[in-house]
């Protein structure tokens, strides 16, 4: 529902408490008056640039949770718990260290941002207007391209696009053709790694014992990245078993191979993108940032100053190694983007057609391709 829609079904109390708040001049016992002052002051063009500039950034991270989450509507628990997700360090920002979660949403509340449900069995929950979504997105977006710095196209750069697609296949024959014995951890000996690396278009240097590897997929810890994410992705899909100490195509695997591969990057794409959720919840609104502020070449580096405060790190990973190998770096081995080098040797990267096709057509990402994506990947 839209904004006028949700004031039409708040009860007077809360639209007094929002028109207080944004200090409306209007009669408080008029519900009438009151929807339409309230109207007149959150549809104005630029109440949206004052409050994402006026936004704390834990704010702005619950607000980024909001617009792309596929949810209609939340439970308080729900929303407790997004909002327990801003504060990066565990602390709230200076003026709201004091704040709870639950005075958090009763702040939200006020500003027009949440409305409780409009029948018996929603009134409990929360819902965020649609059209105000719509315009925050767009703010966003205009707040973050402003502050990336575009830069001529490097002399060379490196684009992958079906490789990945490609890749599985290879490696579907290799399990086919090959007798392949599994450690005691269900891992294939490193002969084995080695030789399947020899034969794909994109090779990687084998996974080393020592340091941490864990949260990116079931065989992150033992294979390298872009690898791991096949095998899984083959593993998921019951193209491939570990059976008795051996790995082994199966019959779906076959006749998977046999029908021409017929698996596609949007398919593999899709995985990631669930597959990555437990370290990087908010990966599908990084993915279209990403998109809307790399339309052009350029640097990583004020891409990073752009969105890097919205990716909380994980464990050992950094917002800065987040985004540059768990996010640019695999959108790179998805097609979605190429990545190149300026004369100082810094990174560069600019979306593909096929990418920002992917990522940014859809005015709602919530219920647009990157959403369905996430459903159907499991």
């Amino acid at each position: 529902m839209n904004l006028a829609d949700m004031l039409t079904y708040a009860d007077i109390g809360q639209l007094t408490t929002i028109a207080e708040h944004y200090e409306c001049e209007c009669k408080r016992n008029s519900k009438h008056e009151l929807i339409q002052s309230i109207l007149v002051m959150l549809n104005r063009r630029e109440f949206i640039e004052q409050q994402v500039s006026r936004s704390s950034a834990n704010d702005l991270r619950f607000l980024n949770i909001l617009l792309f989450d596929g949810r209609s509507s939340y439970s308080l628990e729900e929303l407790k718990a997004l909002i327990g997700q801003t504060a990066f360090d565990g602390k709230l920002e200076d003026k709201q260290k004091t704040e709870s979660p639950r005075e958090a949403i009763s702040r939200y509340k006020r500003s027009g941002w949440l409305f409780n449900g409009m029948t018996n069995s929603t009134k409990y929950l929360f819902q965020m207007p649609n059209d105000l979504k719509d315009r925050f997105r767009h703010e966003f977006g205009i707040m973050l391209r402003k502050q990336v710095c575009r830069t001529s196209e490097p002399s060379m750069y490196r684009e992958e696009q079906n490789l990945c697609a490609d890749d599985l296949a290879l490696f579907l024959r290799y399990v086919r053709d090959q007798h392949i014995d599994l450690n005691q951890e269900y891992i294939m000996y490193r002969r084995n790694q080695q030789q399947v690396m020899e034969s794909l278009h994109v090779s990687e240097p084998l996974v080393t014992k020592g340091g941490w590897r864990f949260g990116y997929g079931r065989t992150f810890s033992s294979y390298p990245n872009r690898f791991a994410l096949l095998y899984d992705f083959a593993y998921y899909h019951e193209y491939i078993a570990e059976d008795g100490m051996k790995l082994s195509l199966t019959p779906k695997g076959t006749a998977v191979l046999d029908g021409g591969m017929k698996e596609s990057m949007v398919q593999i794409f899709r995985f990631w993108l669930r597959l990555y959720k437990q370290a990087i919840p908010n990966l599908v609104s990084l993915v279209y940032w990403t998109s809307e502020c790399a339309k052009e070449w350029i640097t990583v580096s004020s891409l990073h100053q752009a969105i890097g405060w919205l990716i909380k790190p994980y464990y050992y990973d950094t917002a800065e190694s987040i985004l540059n190998e768990r996010i640019l770096k695999m959108m790179l081995h998805l097609g979605l983007l190429r990545i190149g080098e300026n004369e100082e040797g810094g990174a560069m990267v600019q979306m593909t057609a096929w990418g920002l096709k992917l990522a940014g057509k859809s005015p709602v990402l919530g219920g647009g391709k990157l959403q369905t994506a996430i459903d159907k990947s499991w």
